[in-house]
């Protein structure tokens, strides 16, 4: 975790190749509201989200599939700190996200770079850069960056939670589900920030938890943020999302299982929802691409999610092992003497 004051104070950013200043993203996390997994077959038919386009699945190491990715138009203001009223115009991109059968996510993003001409040009030019928009007007990298961190924006800059969140209730109305969940968990919400590393910085990331449900990004890269490194980063934060979801979760039904308060026998009842949903899917990095795996082993020094994921299991472990002796020992027959 880092201070506020600490998670902006970046040079001003290089511009890529392509014009690319930085990008912002989104992750919507949360369970998906059916009773038991979903298969590979049911995971296709609720991710299809356009019609003739393949959805993207593998079973290794867990069942995960992706759906196709979306673009949704937008001309609105950039969020900035300072108020600043820059319009940007392009495109977002928007998919669905399915792990395990059980955790869905919804995740969206966008480049942001100066237009060249600094007006708005026809639809056409900014369908060709997909998940690009372009300022009109005045660009501060960092007032961009810590405004779109803020915790309340203004309802006219981009959404990209709205967006990501679409995409995932579109897959919550699928007729193939039966809106039936094995526990209450809330949603969790991961804003990241990606901004160009400076010629003398390595690259890094900071990780902030703003609140129960809200945690915030920033990653500083030395390499263009091309459309390739640009899917790479996506896949690193929903993965980092997920995880810290999990996390989140299952702190809760440690919390909730009421340990030490109520019988052994009560408090694996309630344990039992992370034992068959939560503790199998716990595989931080298994898809993030090679060349952005420092960044994971980075969190996994601080704040050290995977130390707190294996204290939390080992105290769930332990109180199924009590519960098994107590029903052993009540089983054992009893000695008397004549």
């Amino acid at each position: 975790m880092t201070e506020e004051g600490d998670l902006f104070r970046f040079a001003e950013p290089r511009a890529g190749t392509d014009g690319t200043l930085l990008m912002l993203g989104e992750v919507n996390t949360g369970l998906l509201q059916h009773s038991t997994s979903v298969s590979s077959a049911t995971s296709s038919d609720i991710l299809r989200l356009r019609p003739g386009e393949p959805v993207r699945w593998s079973l290794r190491p867990s069942p995960y599939a992706v759906s196709p990715d979306l673009l949704t138009g937008v001309d609105c203001r950039l969020p900035t700190r300072a108020d600043m009223q820059t319009r940007c115009v392009g495109t977002a991109t928007s998919r669905a996200v399915l792990v395990g059968g059980r955790i869905l996510q919804g995740s969206a993003s966008v480049r942001i770079g100066r237009s060249r001409r600094n007006r708005r040009l026809p639809w056409s030019y900014y369908l060709s850069r997909p998940g690009c928009v372009e300022s009109v007007g005045k660009l501060v990298p960092r007032d961009v960056a810590a405004g779109f961190a803020a915790p309340g924006q203004h309802p006219e800059t981009v959404n990209l939670g709205a967006i990501g969140a679409r995409a995932m209730n579109t897959v919550q109305e699928a007729a193939e589900l039966d809106r039936q969940t094995p526990f209450r968990m809330a949603r969790t919400r991961l804003r990241w920030i990606v901004v160009p590393a400076g010629p003398d910085e390595e690259a890094s990331v900071s990780f902030a938890i703003d609140g129960e449900s809200r945690r915030t990004l920033l990653i500083r890269l030395g390499v263009d943020l091309d459309t390739g490194q640009a899917h790479r980063i996506a896949e690193l934060c929903e993965d980092l999302a997920l995880h810290d979801w999990l996390l989140t979760a299952l702190s809760e039904l440690i919390e909730r299982s009421r340990i030490g308060a109520e019988t052994a026998e009560k408090v694996v009842a309630r344990l039992k929802p992370a034992i068959d949903d939560l503790l199998h899917l716990w595989m931080p990095a298994a898809r993030v691409d090679r060349s952005l795996r420092a960044l994971w082993e980075s969190l996994e020094r601080r704040p050290g999610f995977s130390r707190q994921w294996t204290a939390s299991v080992n105290r769930v472990r332990d109180q199924v092992a009590l519960t098994t002796i107590a029903m052993l020992s009540a089983l054992e027959p009893k000695v008397t003497c004549a």
